[in-house]
């Protein structure tokens, strides 16, 4: 079905009386098909009115636009009728005048007679036939909105804006009219947008239920499917097998919600004098390629100019260093694998959850699958070839290297060797090696294979010690790689500290995809203090075209990607596929409170907040579902249905993770 309506990134911003904005809605993006019943939830302050007024035309976006039937909506108009809770009758006129009034002046251009009859007409549709004649001072409140509903329909919009109509009402009143609502839309095949409180009514009546997260910066933080049959009455509705399970889904999400507000209030506001409130920091970080967002920030002058006087990059030998710097404090901030703000966050390892915030993706791409030689002289070229190769050998233990279990290296091989009927804890051994000993152990014959960032598949290519049957391109074009982690409160504590850091990587990683600066970062990287090695194998694929020792060199330009296309977005969608990636294989529980723990560790926000401090766009990718190189679709409101259409898989527990327990190594 084509889109009836699209609302096309909305962004809502409100001078306030002192100066300053208020971000009401940030990057609301929402399509919906003609004939759809569509509520918006969620607390108030979430933004709910406020987007049905910007539809209506009522209020203008700051950014983003919406577009109803292929036209653009600037303004109100008769193809939306508004219905408010208030009723807006006009109290010296008839319920026939006040139907009369819209119709007389929307449809001026028909014949007196034929425009009587679609008022009469719709005074039966409503039930009013025998209150015609009487004014809103002699209706009871049910009636009031029926004769609101009436003119609204009476007009023979497109589309239908109901701004809690029933929120007034007694129960026995609210339950007739929501009965009469659902008859009219099945009869007309309107299409309704509309915005309660309600979990119950949001149910019996929604084809889809859009649930918004608090403000400031609202924005759609799950979207229910309400596949309940048609026609609906309310007894078949609560007795259907999925009733249940939506209401708690629903009522989950606004407790998270309620959590997260009361959680915000209870925050310390830190204001910083003198502009930074820490300005000597010690940030970790793994030689590889990828880590060049920082290097170029500390010799580029990128931290000097955004007040960081002094910054010492600190060269750690493994990604679990990484991690126990930034939970014993010793580092302030670190270049994260993917994975580990996310498994931090959940207490992996049986550890309390330690909150860890990313506001910035340093990095995408830049990772290969190398096998040993051997295979490619027993004819292995693809994922078929080697699972082939394996079936050949069913007793022989073949060990591949990933660098850390919580990395993309890690998720993204599991995901190819699952994708080709290979069981990676069973029809292999997966070990976890420091990018730094790959080479090494590949020699030394103890690992078959490996999966790691640069420059270490080059190394193999270089030393014909190993090809790359493929790379992450192959794989997930586009996926984050390297963030920059801080612990929660560290961000707390130094919030303007944060904003800067945050602000100088962005403009290093700006300079990093600028292709003219390659070859001077290439000799940065191989600088003692880096990685130590020649710029020769820090090349390709950075710069120049990319050899996977299978034949010609080829170029590919976002094989190291660091800014173009929103690189730097934390975005929650690709969040949650890595939370689904930890379940999968059973190294974290999938969190039920999902959403909260995308909140509280992809702070889109705080990204959002130091781009428009650089003026540059901080609009977030877009909650699309999207799917990897095997076609499996990643719907991002429907987790649990993605971990259950794998073949392969471990069993996965779903447990609610209590993020503000104090943890034991704080």
């Amino acid at each position: 079905m084509s889109v009836f309506l699209e609302v096309d990134h909305i962004d809502k911003v409100f001078p306030l009386s002192g100066g300053g904005t208020y971000i009401a809605l940030k990057n609301v993006d929402l399509k919906i098909q003609q004939g759809e019943f569509v509520t918006l939830i969620g607390h108030s302050g979430c933004g709910k009115s406020t987007l049905l007024t910007i539809v209506a035309g009522l209020e203008q976006p700051t950014q983003g636009g919406v577009v109803l039937d292929g036209r653009q909506v600037t303004s109100p108009g008769p193809d939306r009728m508004m219905v408010f809770q208030n009723y807006s009758l006009l109290p010296w006129l008839t319920v026939r005048q006040n139907i009369a009034l819209a119709v007389n002046k929307v449809m001026k251009q028909l014949p007196k007679g034929e425009q009587r009859g679609i008022v009469e007409q719709h005074i039966d549709l409503v039930g009013l036939r025998h209150a015609a004649d009487k004014k809103p001072a002699e209706l009871s409140g049910g009636m009031k909105q029926r004769v609101a509903i009436a003119r609204a329909l009476a007009t023979r919009p497109k589309m239908m804006l109901l701004d809690e109509p029933f929120g007034a009402l007694d129960a026995l009143s609210r339950g007739n009219l929501q009965e009469q609502l659902m008859r009219i839309c099945q009869e007309t095949g309107m299409t309704c947008l509309m915005v309660t409180h309600d979990v119950d009514e949001a149910l019996l009546l929604s084809d889809r239920i859009v649930m918004l997260t608090n403000g400031p910066e609202a924005h759609i933080g799950q979207i229910l499917d309400v596949k309940i049959p048609r026609p609906r009455q309310r007894m078949d509705v609560v007795n259907h097998p999925t009733y249940y399970a939506l209401r708690n889904e629903m009522i989950y999400f606004l407790n998270q919600q309620k959590r997260d507000k009361q959680r915000k209030k209870q925050q310390p506001v830190v204001i910083a004098r003198h502009g930074l409130e820490k300005v000597n920091l010690d940030i970790g970080f793994i030689p590889l390629t990828d880590c060049a967002p920082l290097v170029v920030a500390k010799e580029r002058g990128f931290f000097a100019k955004h007040g960081l006087e002094e910054v010492n990059l600190c060269r750690e030998p493994s990604w679990k260093a990484i991690a126990d710097g930034i939970s014993l404090r010793r580092l302030d901030a670190a270049q994260m694998v993917a994975g580990m703000p996310l498994a931090l966050t959940l207490g992996i390892g049986g550890n309390d959850p330690l909150p860890i915030v990313c506001a910035l993706v340093t990095s995408r791409n830049g990772n290969a699958i190398t096998l040993s030689k051997h295979f490619y002289n027993e004819g292995v070229r693809s994922l078929p070839d080697f699972k082939a190769a394996l079936d050949r050998t069913p007793d022989s233990v073949h060990t591949l290297g990933v660098v850390h279990p919580t990395s993309m290296h890690n998720l993204m091989l599991r995901y190819w060797l699952a994708a080709g009927g290979i069981d990676p804890d069973r029809d292999v051994n997966l070990a976890v090696i420091p990018p730094a000993q790959m080479v090494a152990n590949l020699t030394a014959g103890t690992i078959d294979g490996y999966c790691v960032g640069e420059p270490w598949n080059t190394r193999a290519v270089r030393e014909d010690l190993g090809f790359v049957v493929a790379t992450d391109l192959d794989i997930w074009a586009g996926h984050p790689e390297k963030i920059l982690g801080v612990r929660e409160d560290w961000v707390n504590q130094y919030p303007q500290t944060h904003l800067a850091l945050v602000r100088a990587l962005i403009e290093a990683c700006d300079y990093c995809d600028d292709r003219r600066n390659r070859e001077d970062i290439v000799e940065l990287l191989s600088l003692p203090q880096y990685l130590n090695t020649s710029p020769d194998v820090i090349r390709p694929g950075f710069l120049t075209p990319y050899d996977r020792g299978t034949g010609e060199p080829q170029p590919l330009y976002r094989y190291n990607q660091f800014y173009v296309d929103q690189s730097n977005c934390p975005g929650r969608a690709e969040g949650l596929w890595v939370l689904t990636q930890l379940a999968r294989w059973d190294l974290t529980p999938f969190p039920r409170n999902w959403i909260e723990v995308l909140e509280r560790s992809r702070r889109v926000d705080l990204y959002g907040q130091a781009a428009r401090q650089l003026g540059l766009p901080d609009t977030d990718p877009n909650r699309d579902a999207f799917s990897l190189f095997d076609g499996t679709v990643f719907n991002p409101d429907d987790p649990i249905g993605y971990l259950n259409s794998f073949a392969i898989h471990r069993p996965f527990r779903i447990e609610e993770i209590l993020l503000d327990r104090v943890a034991a190594h704080a």
